[in-house]
């Protein structure tokens, strides 16, 4: 009896230590006030400049812990070309029902700018967005992220960004797939300005994707020098969380203690709380000093670290 009940001890020991290291490698979404989920721009180097194939995102993703993504369609580019744009998608469906992570949403670059002054312009951006809202419907993903970077012009903006939008949410809508802009350059990293166009579409299905980092309204031509800056990162977001779909933690580097030295998580997210969201919050780590796959760990423990210190 007694050699029974040593081994039933020893038994749940060994079952202990198993779920407890297993546990290590998988978030645990239940503590915080969101879920996380990782951006594939995070990875952007190791796919265009390493040649990682980026149709095994999702397997990384899930390596690493991750159940959801984002994904970017800039980083298919070569993919398509190879392969074409149906089977490239198929074969993102497969991968990402094989690895059991879902997809949340697409980030579209590089089709055309939706805010663009000329109509004929603009309506062609709206059709090259066509097939990745269909993309985004097909691997059962909620949202397209868009840009709607336009004009200097601020009244020209206002209609062209309004006009574009509305186009492509109306499509997209009947494929019940959100329409979500991201602060990315030119009047969308001005909140006011974004949230009047989406204020006055009223559109459900149209949003926005508030990301902690991108605030350059205007940058010196043919450079990445900052002209003109939307100086209050806080209350852009807290401007913008209304209408949020989505929400990127942008990231660059830490100090000693974990923290982003550029962004101060705790009033960061104590904003995003406040404002009732509980979704998916997307790692996007842009760093330097940190491998992509270390910065991505550290946004994550800083995320969770961060949720625990909040009112």
């Amino acid at each position: 009896m007694k050699l029974m009940y040593s081994y039933i001890i020893c038994l749940f020991s060994i079952i202990l230590v198993f779920s407890c290291n297993n546990a290590d490698n998988k978030i645990s979404n239940s503590d915080p006030f969101f879920k996380i989920s990782l951006a594939q721009w995070s990875f952007n180097k190791m796919i265009i400049i390493d040649g990682k194939n980026p149709l095994d995102f999702p397997k990384e993703a899930k390596n690493l812990g991750f159940e959801a993504v984002e994904l970017v369609s800039q980083l298919y580019s070569k993919k398509i070309k190879e392969i074409g744009f149906d089977k490239t998608i198929d074969s993102l469906a497969i991968n990402l029902s094989e690895n059991n992570v879902k997809c949340l949403l697409i980030m579209i670059d590089k089709e055309g700018d939706l805010a663009h002054p000329e109509e004929s312009v603009r309506d062609k951006a709206v059709e090259n967005h066509k097939r990745w809202v269909d993309a985004a419907a097909r691997l059962g993903c909620h949202s397209i992220r868009v840009n709607t970077n336009g004009t200097i012009i601020e009244d020209l903006w206002l209609d062209a960004a309004e006009d574009g939008l509305r186009k492509l949410s109306t499509y997209a809508a009947s494929k019940n797939i959100n329409v979500i802009v991201e602060n990315h350059g030119g009047f969308s990293s001005q909140p006011e300005k974004l949230m009047q166009v989406i204020n006055t579409l009223n559109m459900s299905n149209c949003g926005t994707l508030p990301d902690f980092g991108n605030w350059c309204i205007k940058r010196v031509k043919k450079t990445k020098i900052c002209e003109i800056k939307y100086e209050d990162y806080y209350k852009g977001i807290e401007l913008m969380m209304p209408a949020a779909m989505a929400l990127s933690a942008k990231s660059y580097n830490f100090d000693k203690d974990g923290n982003e030295t550029t962004i101060d998580y705790v009033k960061m997210l104590q904003i995003v709380k406040n404002s009732g969201y509980n979704g998916y919050i997307g790692i996007e780590y842009e760093g330097e000093k940190l491998s992509e796959k270390d910065g991505v760990i550290a946004t994550r423990e800083l995320l969770l670290n961060t949720a625990n210190k909040l009112k």
